[in-house]
């Protein structure tokens, strides 16, 4: 629901967000009071010490404190457990007694301050247990005040000075936007939404150099982001709950489709062309897109190797004979890139692990076991990366002999250009090319380089005719139809289960968003119920919940009218679609489509999605299109697909025709010997 409105402001919780911490706080606090009982009830008529007037005072305010505060948080978690997100009418009593609460601050503070004096100048010839208990009642409410100034700090929302409420004759959620007023008061909350994300990034990236470039990305992200969250007013956990909700809907669905019929050969492929040899080169191309990631991703998948056999190599002097190595000031990077590829020192061309915002780890090696000069480029492992990513925006990327509109993510049309003026005027390529004159060129990558990769291969496709791209995992809201049309014919991406990323773009998550508002809107369950069961579900499995809805279930008297998806919409963005409809286009958005690239191999488990850790898993290769790509899955997967050794795991077994332990990391000596 909209977001709780006590002093003078709305914050970035609920009302309907605070059963569990006033849970967790009741539970200590009657845990405190019984404590304190007991050395009342111990010292009663026997104060023999020092301070007995101040110490008994103290005592006895303590226990009617702590009692007045036990009977807030009961009310305060009661309320909170009414009602549903949309129908908060149960707990219009809420912010009272949020004041009712912030109020019994004082007096803790106050005896805190009492308990401290007594300690320091009245305790002496006291019995130790008393004092030490005493101290431990004074530590204890400084604690608490403690972590509840943070928590302020954590709920403050810059943005949430309280919004004025339409007027009658206005829909509910709407207001009329054409009045000079209402664009001005518009344009001056999309501004300061701008500026308040700008700062957030600027904060969480504060160990970045603040030069031109990074706050023009900044800015960039800052209006992206702004635009996506401004149109509606969800709080964190309304988000998770209706997560929680959308993932039982999806595998209820999944559970009830028909099993779909495996297609065993590309359409846009040559005939005869075999799938077992696509996953042949596929994997074989993986194990240099995980080799790009360097030391982390080997010690990683190596945990008790890896350090061992990195340990000879870092820190070694090896001046001379790294000089086609940038930025591995210790050497870790490029002596992991020659264990995971088993390649000679003689076999690179040139490695870079210079890292900024738009230029991105690559290295150029000859690959003699299937003669090719094979670039790879590195995925998000840094904050740098992360902006990358981030720059989500559309920029124009014209390519001789493509007809249509064409462009691609701005960030990753970025990093491309840098790696393109690096093979192309710094002659790496011809210096490949003259060694190996006969060898083709393949260019892979994983995640962020898999999107770079794509893009990198489509600038060079002109000038290398017989170039192979091997994208694996790539971002979703990659290229334009155009563009991903064009890339068929020599780009292969490789998507492995529900992994989030390749279905990720700029219309998905406000296909996501819409439908998050359409489920929340619709339960007709508490909010703390949803996260319980969620999260048992999530951890432990069992048949998703049916969760009736408020729809469904009008015979029920509410004891106030719901506020319904429109109430969370705070203005009609041009991306918000009507929710009364599941049969409209989810993409008809005012952003422009993007599109994962190439034919795309989709490995999947063959197989109940749920198992036991350590179990063996089974996968099948079928071929898609970008269509099936258009919305996100919610998972436990969706985050552990998209990890490299889980992609060169799946391969692997596909290749070997061995079952995959699902859980262990799959990067091992075996299983390279197996491509």
């Amino acid at each position: 629901m909209p977001g709780m409105v006590v002093f003078g402001r709305r914050w970035g919780i609920a009302s309907d967000d605070l059963v569990f911490p006033g849970c967790f706080e009741l539970f200590f606090r009657l845990l405190w009071w019984t404590g304190t009982m007991i050395l009342f009830t111990y010292h009663k008529g026997q104060f023999d010490c020092n301070g007995i007037g101040i110490l008994h005072s103290y005592l006895v305010g303590l226990l009617v404190i702590l009692a007045l505060i036990i009977l807030s948080l009961c009310a305060i978690v009661y309320v909170s457990g009414q009602g549903t997100i949309t129908n908060p009418g149960p707990r219009r009593s809420m912010p009272a007694l949020v004041y009712l609460r912030a109020l019994l601050y004082l007096p803790e503070l106050v005896w805190a301050c009492l308990g401290a004096v007594w300690v320091s100048d009245d305790s002496k010839g006291c019995d130790p247990a008393t004092v030490g208990a005493v101290i431990a009642a004074v530590v204890a409410s400084w604690i608490i005040l403690l972590f509840t100034a943070v928590g302020v700090v954590v709920v403050f929302d810059p943005l949430g000075n309280p919004r004025p409420q339409p007027t009658a004759m206005e829909p509910l959620g709407v207001r009329h936007l054409q009045s000079s007023e209402g664009t001005q008061f518009f344009s001056t909350a999309r501004s300061l939404a701008v500026k308040v994300w700008e700062s957030r990034l600027r904060l969480l990236c504060c160990c970045l150099p603040q030069d031109e470039s990074h706050r023009a990305a900044f800015s960039s992200i800052a209006q992206l982001f702004s635009g996506f969250f401004s149109d509606t007013d969800l709080v964190p956990s309304d988000i998770a709950a209706g997560l929680a909700l959308l993932h039982q809907e999806q595998d209820k669905m999944e559970r009830s489709r028909d099993p779909e019929v495996t297609v065993d050969h590309s359409p846009s492929s040559p005939i005869g062309e075999d799938m077992e040899t696509e996953l042949e080169k596929a994997a074989h191309c993986m194990r240099f897109a995980a080799a790009a990631y360097g030391w982390p991703l080997y010690i990683y998948s190596n945990l008790f190797t890896g350090p061992c056999k990195l340990s000879g190599d870092c820190c070694r002097s090896r001046a001379a004979e790294y000089d086609i190595v940038g930025g591995d000031h210790l050497g870790c990077h490029f002596s992991s890139i020659l264990h995971s590829t088993g390649l000679q020192y003689r076999d690179f061309i040139y490695v870079s692990f210079h890292n900024q915002i738009y230029e991105i780890p690559f290295f150029v090696a000859l690959d003699h076991k299937r003669e090719a000069v094979l670039v790879a480029v590195r995925g998000t492992l840094s904050l740098r990366d992360v902006l990358t990513d981030l720059s989500a925006e559309c920029e124009n990327l014209p390519i001789e002999g493509v007809t249509g509109a064409c462009y691609a993510h701005k960030g990753i049309c970025q990093a491309a250009g840098y790696i393109y003026k690096k093979l192309v005027n710094d002659g790496i390529l011809n210096q490949a090319f003259s060694i190996a004159p006969e060898y083709k060129l393949v260019i892979t990558g994983h995640s962020l380089g898999a999107g770079t990769a794509s893009v990198l291969a489509i600038l060079l496709r002109n000038s290398f005719p017989t170039l192979q791209c091997y994208s694996f995992s790539p971002p979703g809201g990659l290229l334009s139809k155009a563009l991903a049309d064009y890339s068929k014919d020599f780009v292969i991406s490789v998507v492995l289960g529900k992994d989030l990323v390749p279905r990720l773009s700029i219309p998905n998550m406000e296909d996501l968003k819409r439908r998050i508002l359409k489920i929340v809107s619709n339960c007709n369950k508490p909010k703390y119920r949803i996260l319980l069961q969620g999260c048992w579900y999530e951890l432990f499995g069992g048949d998703p919940d049916d969760f009736p809805t408020e729809m469904d279930n009008r015979r029920e008297e509410l004891s106030q009218p719901l506020l319904g998806e429109e109430s969370l919409i705070i203005r009609h963005s041009s991306s918000y679609q009507s929710l009364a409809s599941d049969d409209s286009p989810a993409h008809t958005a005012a952003h422009l489509p993007l599109f994962l690239p190439g034919r795309i191999l989709h490995i999947t488990e063959d197989g109940p999605s749920r198992r036991s850790c350590f179990s063996q898993v089974r996968y099948r290769a079928e071929w898609s299109n970008e269509m099936a790509f258009r919305s996100i899955l919610i998972s436990p997967r969706m985050l552990a697909d998209h990890m490299p050794d889980a992609v060169l795991g799946a391969l692997n077994s596909l290749t070997s025709d061995k079952p995959y332990p699902l859980c262990p990391s799959s990067l091992n000596n075996s299983q390279h010997n197996t491509i």
